[in-house]
């Protein structure tokens, strides 16, 4: 099955960007990760690494098969046991400001159909501009 998830918010693309391509930036706009494990800091084609979420010590593999930063675009594999997902990642300047995001899940039907929501609210998280610091 294949679904595409899109979402619009206020932050500039340079940071949507910065958050994509560095994996240990990735609990910071997605709830369901816990953290990361990579073969590098920044993503490029053949980067690989293991996902966490919510389930102390379960993991999911994945790895960076296509990655164009002049684009804004990623693409990347990922196993969970029996389960494998592709997803392709794009992400864009909006007129009038702030970034339009899409993700494409393409895998098992019951696969798409459950992480497509966690998948929403983590890219709504991803276009959020930061939080404004308080004053001191």
């Amino acid at each position: 099955m294949r679904l595409t998830l899109r979402a619009d918010g206020a932050a500039p693309l340079d940071l949507v960007w910065e958050r994509y391509s560095v994996p240990a930036l990735w609990p910071g706009w997605a709830p369901q990760i816990r953290r990361v494990e990579s073969s590098a800091e920044r993503l490029a084609i053949g980067v690989t690494g293991t996902v966490f979420g919510v389930i102390p010590n379960i993991g999911a593999s994945w790895e960076v098969v296509d990655y164009d930063e002049s684009e804004h675009r990623w693409s990347w594999d990922v196993v969970a046991g029996p389960v494998r997902m592709h997803l392709d990642h794009r992400s864009e300047s909006r007129i009038g400001g702030g970034t339009s995001t899409e993700l494409i899940a393409d895998g098992p039907a019951a696969a798409v159909l459950t992480y497509a929501p966690v998948a929403r609210i983590s890219l709504e998280g991803l276009v959020r501009p930061p939080k404004a610091q308080p004053a001191r």
